[in-house]
């Protein structure tokens, strides 16, 4: 159903037009102007004073608005978390590959340019594949630096660590440099293998999502961990999957 389906969509439009509209004229009263440019000026300090502060304590019309603006934004972010921390689960029954599934053949080039294809190593190792959104961004750093310091332990139970995400051969070796990774890194600049998994996207489809993939050595998937802001714990659910092969 389409409105189950984008259902988020609707809640942040239908909850941003009173939010928008009581910020304009809480932005008009603080900088004292009606001209319409100062909503889409990028002058913030005084407008959180007054949102957060006692600008104008007389001012009956501005304590209203500076009311309103408030109760309106924490719910917009309490939307904005939520969305965050539950709003993939709904898509999860859209993903292709699920628990069970045999994860597709693929070839991509890695950080050194040479090309890596998936079925050199099926049936010799486990692997841990995990899709993220971009090269040196704080998450991501966060949670790459977690598989190397881990990597022995992923060593240990015979599986391969594979990270692949849409950045270029020379992001990648730059991202790979700066943070001393030792496992594979893999460009998937299309976007063909994240398709081909169904990974989903998230904030609006907006943002590529950050899911981990644990496989056996039949090349059947074992274990899903799809979060987006919990970065390092990948690390450690991939570590327990592999415990229980």
């Amino acid at each position: 159903m389409w409105i189950l389906e984008n259902i988020w969509l609707i809640l942040f439009f239908v909850w941003g037009i009173p939010l928008t509209y009581y910020r304009s004229k809480f932005r008009k009263m603080v900088y004292q102007t009606e001209h319409w440019t100062i909503n889409i000026k990028p002058v913030f300090m005084k407008e959180l004073r007054a949102l957060f502060g006692n600008m104008y304590p007389e001012n009956k019309k501005y304590l209203k608005f500076r009311n309103f603006y408030r109760f309106y934004l924490v719910i917009y972010l309490i939307l904005f978390g939520a969305y965050f921390m539950f709003g993939q689960s709904s898509k999860e029954s859209g993903e292709k590959i699920k628990v069970g599934s045999t994860i597709p053949l693929f070839s991509l080039p890695d950080q050194h340019g040479e090309m890596f294809d998936i079925s050199t190593v099926l049936g010799k190792k486990n692997l841990v594949i995990y899709f993220y959104p971009k090269d040196d961004s704080p998450g991501c750093t966060k949670q790459a630096c977690s598989f190397r310091d881990q990597y022995e332990d992923f060593v240990d139970l015979d599986a391969m660590v594979i990270g692949i995400s849409s950045d270029d051969m020379k992001s990648h070796k730059a991202f790979a440099e700066k943070h001393q990774l030792n496992f594979t890194l893999l460009s998937d600049e299309d976007g063909a293998v994240r398709d081909l998994f169904g990974v989903p996207k998230i904030f609006l489809g907006l943002i590529e999502g950050r899911t981990t993939y644990v496989v056996d050595k039949e090349g059947k998937v074992v274990y899903i961990f799809n979060s987006q802001l919990q970065a390092e714990k990948h690390i450690t659910e991939a570590l327990q999957a592999l415990k229980e092969l």
